[in-house]
């Protein structure tokens, strides 16, 4: 079962063991002033469940996806200049390569996705919240 999510949120799953990912998380908490997301990691119930749902292989899953109200999906570029289509401006003119066709953004995401290991290292066990944002995670 989906979870449920109210109208005027999305869903970020991301990796929760990968540095990159986990900054990213901070730094969308950090610009969403209009408190827009929420977040689970793909590793989590709710992240295995939306997965499963979807019929995504987990082995290929190196991707942020976007989960919306609507119970719609989307990953890779599209889900990462969505996100930023919703943060405080300057940040919301990203939005503009959505211009751009897919396959061409997604060659430089997957090229970042696939060495994000190498480049930023990744943590033993999944992005703990703090108390404060503990109310924007799902587990």
């Amino acid at each position: 079962m989906l979870p449920d999510i109210p109208e005027n949120k999305q869903l970020i799953l991301f990796d929760g063991v990968c540095n990159l990912c986990n900054s990213s998380v901070q730094f969308v908490i950090k610009n969403d002033k209009k408190n827009s997301f929420l977040f689970a990691s793909l590793q989590g119930d709710t992240g295995l469940k939306i997965i499963d749902h979807f019929n995504i292989d987990r082995q290929k899953t190196d991707s942020i996806l976007l989960f919306t109200p609507e119970k719609k999906i989307y990953s890779r570029s599209k889900a990462a200049l969505l996100i930023a289509s919703k943060l405080k401006f300057p940040l919301n003119l990203l939005s503009i390569f959505l211009v751009i066709p897919s396959f061409i953004r997604d060659i430089i995401y997957d090229y970042i996705a696939k060495n994000r290991y190498k480049w930023y290292g990744k943590k033993d066990a999944c992005y703990l919240p703090t108390l404060e944002l503990k109310s924007k995670f799902l587990s």
